[in-house]
């Protein structure tokens, strides 16, 4: 899930980069827009969501390479799902 929601949001960040090359006002356009209840959400969001896809997967190659036992698997998703809610409630009150 972490992947598809970022995975979309590629496009929208490709845009707002490409209203960088046409000028400023455009640009100014777009960061007025991101001033917006929804959109500061949205990126509290999106940063859960790279927080959870970047440990998931650190949680993945320990499994995989570093020899770590089934039996730990419930904790280290307890530490992914921690991590990054830790991340976005950083980001979150940043944005406050």
């Amino acid at each position: 899930m972490s992947g598809l929601g970022l995975a979309l949001f590629l496009p929208v960040h490709f845009f707002v980069l490409g209203t960088a090359l046409t000028g400023a006002a455009a640009l100014d356009a777009v960061l007025a827009w991101t001033e917006q209840p929804f959109v500061k959400a949205s990126e509290v969001v999106l940063v859960f969501l790279l927080a959870a896809h970047m440990t998931g997967g650190l949680r993945l190659l320990l499994v995989e390479f570093g020899g770590w036992r089934r039996s730990w698997q419930p904790a280290l998703i307890a530490a992914v799902a921690g991590s990054a809610t830790l991340c976005a409630l950083l980001f979150a009150l940043q944005l406050v």
